[in-house]
């Protein structure tokens, strides 16, 4: 249980930070920078997906990875699945917290996952449905407010999917994905407004924010002040969505620990400890790294030298 004057930032830069990284990176390198982003205080990782190794060959090491997180004390591993098929493989391979993903536009929907977004709802329920207990889920929104082929979405289709999804498990953590970056803390602050009336019983709701147009910190503040505590963030802003053309890596992980660092808001994170991992990650092979603080600390050391 996080403190009240706190938050949760749930590392995916070993999942969207990987996935769209072609030169495959050596599974060990994988997991040492695992460990390093754990001893710098991070706790939630998304790790990889369970998808088709073709179609994401860099996450094709997802099972030896989770394998890997039984000897990390204190991660809590996520992987994303886009279907019953890969959540059950997920669960058979010792997976415990099951990130399901699918979006409100068709479009999206079919170039990320092959099915329509009411096929996948289906295809969730089944899941849900054939899940032990004791496995945490976590249900990722895509494209709700934005999709890269047929522009903004509107809040009504948002909410119109929603009406399907939150009835069927009520504890699941829902997580608002702005797939594209595009989405400005005008509109990402009145979709959650919205939703937070719609679905007073749900307690768990998270933002996943890509930094494309250098929106993505705004937006992670502007939900901080609605009251939502759990934001994704992959350290050094690596990411982007292969089937979401144009869309840069998420918001930093370091940038959004300095911002809440800055305002008194515990994340856990030592930054002295993540900011080397972080420059690490940005010079992975073919890698798109993003944010301004690993600059900013780096320079700062540089000249105290």
């Amino acid at each position: 249980m996080m403190a009240a004057n706190a938050v949760d930032i749930v590392e995916v830069g070993p999942r969207d930070g990987y996935q769209g990284i072609k030169p495959f990176i050596p599974t060990a390198a994988k997991i040492g920078l695992l460990k390093q982003l754990i001893a710098a205080g991070l706790k939630r990782v998304e790790i990889g997906s369970f998808v088709n190794a073709i179609a994401l060959p860099q996450l094709a090491d997802t099972s030896e990875i989770l394998a890997s997180c039984r000897d990390i004390p204190g991660i809590v591993p996520q992987v994303l699945v886009p279907n019953e098929k890969y959540g059950r493989l997920a669960i058979d391979s010792g997976s415990r917290f099951l990130t399901f993903v699918l979006s409100v536009s068709e479009s999206h929907n079919r170039s990320n996952v092959r099915r329509s977004p009411l096929e996948s709802t289906e295809e969730y329920r089944s899941l849900l449905a054939a899940m032990p207990e004791h496995i945490d889920m976590r249900l990722n929104i895509a494209t709700a407010f934005d999709c890269p082929f047929d522009g903004r979405v509107a809040e009504t289709d948002t909410i119109a999917l929603l009406d399907l999804l939150v009835p069927m498990r009520l504890e699941v953590e829902l997580c608002l994905c702005d797939t594209t970056g595009r989405a400005s803390p005008d509109q990402v602050e009145g979709l959650f407004a919205a939703c937070m009336a719609r679905y007073p019983k749900v307690t768990r709701w998270a933002l996943h924010a890509h930094d494309t147009y250098g929106l993505g910190l705004a937006n992670v503040y502007s939900e901080w002040r609605q009251g939502v505590r759990v934001f994704d963030a992959s350290y050094a802003g690596l990411g982007g969505c292969p089937f979401a053309p144009g869309a840069t890596g998420n918001v930093a992980t370091e940038d959004v620990a300095w911002m809440f660092r800055r305002m008194g808001i515990s994340t856990g994170i030592d930054l002295d400890r993540l900011i080397p991992v972080a420059c690490d990650g940005a010079t992975i092979l073919g890698a798109t790294p993003g944010g301004r603080v690993r600059h900013a600390l780096t320079a700062i050391d540089g000249s105290r030298k």
